[in-house]
């Protein structure tokens, strides 16, 4: 294919040597819901570069443009060796466009996959240095609110890398409800009980799913399982969480107790901030373990069925009943 500019398509994806803008297309990474991914050589700085195109269906969708919006913002805000770094965005026949450094290695899953359990000194290393970044984060009023195994790149010098800022709360942002997307922002398996109950979620939200992380980094899988997301959530709502020190070999009573404050209910019993689980991490001997002998945090299941995510599911299966008991009076009536 020739080196000639092509217009962007919604209909099809762009081929090796395709030029975007100033952009040559090198190859795809990835796809998501909203946006293709292309490794591209900057032909004006000379680089390699990540090249975020959205799908053009989310263009007439305002807050599915926003959410792109806000992730452009966000790049240009951070500077830190955990999160990938925007170089620039622009805009080329109508279309929005990221350009961000193009990181190697291998998705975050792929290691829980294939190498958990971690040793625990190992998955120390990695969730502090997950940490650092989302500290850095909340340093500049951010909050990531999906972060997930996913949205993490490892490095091949062992640094993660965290990325895709499209659900990231801002300082000042604004609520926005995506045509495409449930009003409840996350990954179930990650999700906060205040973001499962459709609150916005706040620095302890991300503590709370780095909390996950680092439980399955240690036993290879999730705190919180189910047959489909409303268990999933349920459970994060009510289930009750093992002492680690005594279900999985090698991981001490002060390690169990840093996973327990994560993934406790309350936020306000959680570390007040990741600088607070930073330090605990690097001073697991001084960890109070008191937290492992407290009472099972009360079953909250009626919080999950009062949740605002859950209201129009009440609202269908009552107007159901409703159908069901009229049906059943207009056949006893003709009888």
């Amino acid at each position: 294919m020739s080196n000639e500019t092509v217009p962007f398509s919604s209909t099809s994806m762009l081929q090796i040597s395709d030029q975007f803008d100033h952009f040559q297309i090198k190859g795809h990474i990835a796809q998501g819901g909203m946006s293709d991914i292309y490794r591209a050589y900057d032909l004006l700085s000379g680089k390699e570069v990540a090249l975020k195109i959205p799908d053009k269906s989310i263009i007439g969708d305002p807050a599915q443009y926003e959410r792109f919006q806000r992730e452009l913002e966000v790049m240009r805000t951070l500077d830190h060796p955990a999160i990938q770094k925007g170089l620039g965005s622009g805009r080329f026949n109508n279309t929005p466009y990221l350009v961000t450094e193009l990181v190697g290695g291998e998705s975050m899953r792929e290691l829980v996959k294939r190498n958990t359990p971690l040793d625990p000194a190992k998955a120390v290393n990695l969730t502090r240095k997950i940490a650092d970044g989302l500290a850095h984060c909340h340093d500049h009023d951010i909050i990531h609110r999906d972060v997930k195994p996913e949205n993490i790149l490892i490095g091949g010098d062992g640094q993660p890398v965290i990325l895709d800022f499209g659900l990231a709360l801002t300082k000042g942002s604004h609520r926005v409800t995506y045509a495409n997307l449930s009003n409840t922002a996350g990954t179930p398996d990650y999700m906060a009980p205040e973001q499962i109950e459709g609150h916005r979620g706040d620095r302890r939200t991300d503590l709370y799913a780095l909390g996950v992380i680092l439980f399955e980094l240690l036993t290879g899988r999730p705190p919180f399982t189910g047959d489909n997301h409303l268990a999933v959530m349920a459970q994060h709502l009510k289930g009750g969480l093992p002492r680690l020190d005594k279900v999985q070999p090698g991981v001490s009573p002060q390690l169990a107790a840093v996973v327990a404050r994560c993934l406790r209910r309350d936020p306000d019993e959680r570390y007040a901030d990741m600088h607070a689980l930073i330090h605990d991490l690097d001073n697991l001997d001084q960890v109070d373990t008191a937290i492992l002998d407290e009472a099972t945090q009360p079953n909250t299941v009626a919080r999950f069925w009062r949740s605002p995510m859950m209201v129009p599911i009440g609202i269908a299966i009552l107007l159901l009943a409703a159908i069901i008991a009229l049906a059943f009076g207009l056949q006893a009536l003709h009888k």
